[in-house]
């Protein structure tokens, strides 16, 4: 592949799926190599990929080889297909007993799931109650228009009536409000595409020597993201783009490896971070791995004297110091650096919104990399709305286990077996006190509870030699108590810390809370978090709903969740102002989402017109055939399962996902049943029409009815001869079901989609 972008792309698909890849480019050729060692730089057993021009490819069975040109695999197109995420991942999941929006209908409550057979057709129906008693029975097909409502915390929605203008009124105010926004959204866009950036240039054997330095085997969904972030930095564009994943599953290292790349062409790298003890930590790692290739890294933080800030602002300006990480102390007017590439932002919902305008300014013309394991409502709306490039980082490091959770009023016997019981096992322990005028007394309770710990004490307010010192020492083992404050929040990692104290929990926000929890279980030992508030305090419903969804969301990879559940706690919040939140209470977060998405891409592409309607959905294409499909209770005997994967199947826009979810659900639960397989296949039926444009693939008196389909005049003679018809003008096809041939008990999904896929060459 000559050409660098379909080169990134093929990296992409090749990671997507798995397979080892190795770029080798021509320019690189080292004059000096021997023959020996130019026939070595193929490697065997994976692919490599080159820029050389090959016009056809080949393949030599002796030598073992094949040769396939970038002709071969797209002909003359280079588009990057966008790479699929599961929605399903992302929007809320919801359950019998919870209100839902359909887009087309409004806002009900979700009973339960109903099976129905109606003309020898059996399926599952969702029944949604509407104001008034009225009922609605949605097949499973079009879960794909039915979102989970999210407002305002603690205001039951007010259901739609049917058949009234009342939900009408309500989406045409929001899809007013979604068409302003993204004029708005789109202008920053424009600004940004017409900035031009820099487009760094491909590996250098340092940046594959550095990133085999990585002690740790990568997972495919960080993989994922290394070869995003660094297809956006080469390219002219200026990256804005964000990686999220959950605490401890790896996004440190995608930044590092961003940076590194960077510092390659001789680029400078800003690395901002919300605490001092992050900024120290993120400095330590850093400087262990640049160090060894020359690359100097220095830090801003109140733990260095003024002399060393003096001179790391100095090294910054003449371009001597390469990578510079500290707080927001980052955007005070006298950094000044020489010729900075990149800002890396970590856990951005940490920064005021004054630091996020100032932000803002450097996102026109710079590569932007913002990483964040609960991203802010604001970030994620941005991210969902396609306005922010994102990457997702959903599968844990191998070995990790959920970090158990215990929410009660707080309890000397329990602080104290919980830790004597880290003790014994040779672990360390966070106890936080969020309130440093009473820590001195939180410190008395540990020694009361656990008399043989010692202690060590931090909080934002000491000075910094003793902060540094008290740090130091929780490090390297010798406190086994560290009494703190919030300030352990962000990013620390010390893995022998495997047990979490909070008390008077019910005072944190849900994704500092969460935040929190990532402290611990940074490893394969099993972990304990305890988040604890005083006994006689009557929780308020906020807080009481904080600390269910922390009880709820245990298991690994739910940062995202606990995101959009801290979006429904405290409502969404606005994207550009404050005006949005009363449009987005009336139609939901879920539906606003995608509207806004919609009239962003109509914008951009100047339809008017288009940018007011609904965004086109699977469910406006029928597929209507004979059978049972359907999720059994035996098969799947949890409701909120099923509706789960009815949710995935609904969503899946291509065959290929629905392949995807088709083994997903097969690994999982082995031997399905027939209606199960049905299901699917109907599903793939409905995949390949939305690929091909046909809208309808129906039964209708003994007639199979296909359109709008185009037939190739040599595939029409086995129709005609069936006695089928295919009118032209309406791009019609009518085929008796005789042409099947099919035995009592046949159904018909298997033999329609092969019949699609001969009629358009697929088979």
């Amino acid at each position: 592949a000559p050409n660098r972008r379909s080169r990134a792309d093929m990296m992409l698909a090749f990671v997507d799926h798995g397979l080892p890849i190795q770029e080798w480019l021509d320019a690189e050729e080292n004059p000096d190599d021997t023959d020996g060692q130019k026939k070595r730089r193929l490697r065997r057993g994976v692919v490599n990929v080159v820029d050389v021009d090959i016009p056809l490819g080949m393949i030599i069975p002796k030598a073992k080889l094949g040769m396939v040109s970038v002709s071969d695999t797209q002909g003359a197109s280079t588009a990057r297909p966008s790479r699929h995420i599961d929605i399903t991942e992302i929007t809320f999941p919801y359950k019998p007993g919870d209100y839902v929006v359909n887009a087309q209908h409004g806002i009900a409550h979700f009973k339960e799931l109903v099976r129905r057979e109606i003309d020898g057709t059996a399926r599952d129906y969702l029944l949604l109650e509407y104001a008034e008693g009225d009922k609605l029975f949605v097949p499973v097909e079009q879960l794909d228009r039915v979102t989970r409502y999210v407002g305002p915390e603690g205001s039951t929605p007010r259901c739609t009536r049917l058949n009234t203008a009342d939900w009408s009124r309500a989406m045409k105010k929001a899809s007013a409000a979604t068409k302003k926004l993204a004029f708005d959204l789109v202008d920053v866009y424009a600004r940004r595409a017409s900035a031009q950036g820099y487009a760094f240039g491909p590996d250098t054997p340092a940046q594959i020597e550095m990133e085999e330095a990585f002690p740790y085997r990568e997972t495919p969904d960080q993989l994922a993201a290394i070869a995003d972030v660094k297809a956006d930095m080469r390219s002219a564009k200026p990256m804005d783009r964000l990686v999220c994943g959950d605490v401890g599953f790896g996004k440190t290292e995608v930044a590092l490896r961003a940076a590194f790349a960077a510092t390659q062409d001789k680029k400078q790298v800003m690395v901002l971070c919300p605490t001092t003890i992050l900024a120290q930590q993120h400095f330590t790692n850093f400087k262990d791995r640049f160090e060894p290739f020359g690359v100097t890294v220095e830090v801003l933080s109140r733990f260095r004297t003024p002399q060393q800030q003096a001179a790391a602002l100095k090294g910054f300006a003449d371009g001597s110091v390469d990578v510079l990480v500290g707080t927001h102390r980052l955007l005070s007017r006298d950094v000044n650096p020489h010729d900075l590439g990149l800002v890396i932002i970590d856990e951005e919902q940490r920064f005021g919104v004054g630091h996020k305008e100032q932000m803002k300014n450097l996102r026109e013309s710079i590569d932007v990399l913002t990483l964040s394991a609960t991203p802010i409502p604001r970030t994620m709306q941005m991210s969902l709305s396609g306005v922010r490039d994102m990457s997702l980082i959903l599968t844990p490091p191998d070995d990790r286990r959920p970090v158990e959770v215990h929410v009660g009023e707080w309890d000397p016997d329990v602080v104290s077996a919980a830790i004597r019981r880290e003790l014994a096992r040779g672990g360390q322990v966070y106890y936080v006190s969020n309130r440093v005028r009473s820590i001195e007394e939180a410190v008395r309770r540990v020694q009361a509870a656990a008399g043989e710990a010692r202690v060590g004490v931090a909080h934002g307010q000491m000075d910094k030699d003793s902060l540094e010192k008290v740090m130091e020492e929780f490090s390297a083992g010798q406190l086994d108590v560290l009494v703190a404050t919030t300030i352990i929040e962000s990013g620390i990692d010390n893995p022998h810390t495997n047990t979490l104290i909070i008390e008077d929990s019910q005072r944190l926000g849900l994704a500092q809370m969460y935040q929190l929890k990532g402290r611990v279980g940074r490893g394969s030992t099993q972990a304990y978090a305890f988040f604890m508030f005083p006994e006689h305090v009557n929780l308020t419903e906020e807080a009481q709903a904080r600390l269910t969804a922390l009880d709820e969301h245990t298991d690994l990879g739910s940062g995202m969740r606990i995101a959009m559940r801290d979006l429904e706690i405290r409502g969404a919040g606005s994207l550009m102002g404050a005006e949005q939140s009363g449009n987005m209470s009336a139609v939901g977060f879920d539906l606003f989402a995608q509207m806004l998405g919609a009239a962003v891409n109509a914008t951009r592409e100047g339809d008017l017109k288009a940018a007011e309607r609904l965004p086109p959905a699977l469910s406006d294409i029928t597929v209507n055939l004979p059978g049972r499909t359907y999720l059994s209770e035996e098969y799947v005997p949890e409701a909120d399962e099923r509706v789960l994967w009815y949710r995935k199947i609904a969503s899946a826009a291509t065959v290929g996902a629905v392949e995807d979810i088709y083994n997903d659900l097969a690994g999982k639960r082995p031997d399905m049943p027939q209606e199960a397989q049905n299901l699917f296949e109907k599903a793939r039926i409905k995949a390949f029409a939305n690929e091909h444009h046909i809208k309808t693939v129906s039964v209708v008196a003994g007639k199979l009815v296909v359109e709008p389909i185009d037939i190739p005049r040599d595939k029409m003679v086995p129709v005609r001869r069936a006695g089928g018809r295919y009118l032209s003008d309406k791009r019609k096809l009518q085929l008796p079901l005789k042409y099947f041939r099919l035995t009592e008990k046949d159904n018909l999904f298997g033999p329609v989609a092969k019949f699609l896929r001969e009629m358009h060459g697929k088979e």
